[in-house]
């Protein structure tokens, strides 16, 4: 499975990632990184570096926010970890989205950080939560994971920052399968 990962990556990572000035791939790479200097787990890793699979298994355009549609890639995301990674990689990844929309009911300064397609998205997203919703949010036992990966998400966007390459990932991916 590491390997089909790695090789649907250097296939189809290299569109632009949602209107950023990185590529699927440069974003992936950038989040893995954020979240390996930070001394992550394994698990935590392979969620950043996965949390956006689901752009690369849709078929919709790149440009679907602009068109109003929101593609549901957290939830393509989940379905397709929930069959090779353990629960600890599936639920941040899954909850990212969840997260942006959290951060900002609980931090409002956090939405002025966003990017402009990050906003764009939020609305399409369901907007900032609302208390009900940031309440529940955090009763997912992985909230916590979920909201350091959204913080590297929103990082992962520098045109200019060096990475590994998906490969130097490898040992993560194959540590967080399932057994």
């Amino acid at each position: 499975m590491t390997q089909k990962i790695i090789d649907l990556f250097n296939q189809k990572g290299h569109s632009l990632y949602g209107g950023e000035a990185v590529t699927q791939l440069e974003h992936a790479l950038q989040a893995a990184t954020f979240a390996k200097n930070n001394h992550a787990s394994a698990a935590l890793i392979t969620a950043s570096l996965l949390h956006d699979i689901g752009h690369l298994l849709h078929e919709l355009p790149d440009d679907a926010p602009d068109h109003g549609v929101d593609d549901l890639h957290e939830e393509l995301a989940a379905l397709f970890l929930d069959k090779y990674f353990v629960k600890e990689v599936v639920e941040p990844a899954k909850l990212h989205v969840q997260a942006k929309r959290y951060l900002c009911y609980v931090n409002p300064a956090y939405y002025d950080t966003l990017s402009e397609p990050s906003r764009q998205s939020l609305a399409l997203q369901g907007g900032v939560m609302d208390a009900n919703e940031a309440q529940q949010f955090e009763t997912y036992s992985n909230y916590k994971e979920a909201v350091l990966l959204r913080t590297w998400d929103d990082l992962a966007k520098d045109p200019t920052m060096q990475t590994e390459p998906i490969e130097s990932f490898a040992s993560y991916i194959t540590a967080s399968l399932k057994s």
